[in-house]
């Protein structure tokens, strides 16, 4: 059942577990994560990045093929289909125009004036056509997408400012980073527990990849109601492929390769499951 985040947050955030935010990158990807959340009973969020989009052939191709598959495995969970890091209003009007069910516009890279005004207009753009809204404050470093940034945390005067405008979800930057940690993560909790008070929004941890199970439990504790996963997916298939080619140095029927993939996908999936609570969340 193709749903906006609203209510599966809203629910997280409550009963005090993490909605996985699994980003996806081609068809085989997106029925790995479908059939594993189904058979899981776990609520799920299939992001798509604005390079993944352009790289599956366009946001109206994404669309299609989670709602054909969707219908075809007949999963009965719900699923949000999420733009990640929409870097402008009309990339996000263009994934709202294409069947995204919710989108995130990231301001962070403008002063904290222009991310309010910006992120205004997607809200009342999604909000008249039943689309939810993430926004982020601060800055998450790493790299994503090619593109590298410096972390900045976020601040509470700021996150409050930024909620007013009506958002539905909030990703402060407070620690957390893209792609691979280059020493230990130093998230800042205190921050966090006033940020999710105070705004009593449900908040979004980007970077999850590598960041110990105890301070993933103790972030859903702080208000952290959606996790995006998604490096620790590439590394678990990547893996698995690398050993597939190694062991069978004929192959070369490019459906073997990817499905070589699926095991080592799937468990990673479920084990994400077991730790953000959201087995039998349905």
């Amino acid at each position: 059942m193709l749903v906006n985040m609203k209510e599966m947050l809203n629910k997280a955030k409550i009963e005090k577990y993490a909605v996985p935010h699994f980003n996806i990158n081609n068809l085989e990807w997106t029925r790995f994560i479908l059939e594993t959340c189904n058979e899981q009973n776990s609520p799920v969020i299939l992001g798509v990045s604005e390079g993944a989009a352009s790289y599956m052939g366009g946001y109206t191709v994404v669309s299609a093929i989670v709602a054909s598959l969707i219908k075809e495995l007949n999963i009965e969970i719900p699923v949000a289909l999420h733009l990640d890091h929409g870097s402008s209003v009309e990339v996000c009007k263009k994934a709202i125009e294409a069947g995204f069910t919710s989108v995130m516009f990231d301001g962070s890279k403008y002063p904290l004036e222009e991310n309010i005004e910006m992120t205004g207009v997607v809200v009342s753009y999604a909000h008249q056509r039943n689309i939810t809204v993430e926004a982020e404050i601060g800055s998450i470093g790493g790299e994503e997408d090619g593109i590298a940034n410096e972390t900045m945390y976020a601040t509470v005067e700021g996150a409050i400012q930024l909620s007013k405008t009506g958002i539905d979800f909030l990703a402060p930057a407070l620690g957390s980073v893209h792609g691979l940690y280059k020493g230990e993560p130093k998230l800042n909790f205190e921050r966090m527990l006033e940020i999710s008070q105070t705004t009593e929004l449900p908040l979004v941890l980007h970077g999850g990849t590598g960041i110990p199970d105890e301070q993933i439990k103790k972030a859903i504790a702080c208000g952290i109601s959606k996790i995006n996963i998604n490096t620790e997916l590439q590394i678990a298939w990547t893996k698995a492929v690398r050993e597939f080619l190694e062991t069978d140095k004929n192959v070369y029927d490019p459906r073997k390769v990817i499905k070589s993939g699926e095991k080592a996908i799937k468990e990673a999936i479920k084990t994400k499951l077991e730790l953000l609570g959201t087995i039998e969340q349905k």
